[in-house]
């Protein structure tokens, strides 16, 4: 079994642990909904990637076939 030949200082053992620090996630703001999410992710709140809908879009098709069919 290996046993260290001395105690690890404080400082050298400060700077092995300086890389554990937990990071804030980066977060975007949505410029038409203002709403907040992660970059490069889709927003789950409004189902939007780049403005495009990308979720949530079972939803509005069967609204959109609802409406046309009551027209024609």
């Amino acid at each position: 079994m290996a046993v260290p030949k001395r105690k690890t200082c404080h400082s050298r053992k400060k700077m092995r642990q300086s890389h554990d620090a937990l990071d804030v996630p980066a977060m975007s703001i949505d410029r038409k909904t203002k709403s907040v999410h992660r970059p490069h992710h889709v927003d789950l709140r409004t189902g939007m990637y780049r403005g495009k809908q990308v979720l949530f879009r079972e939803a509005e098709e069967s609204t959109d076939d609802k409406g046309g069919a009551d027209k024609a």
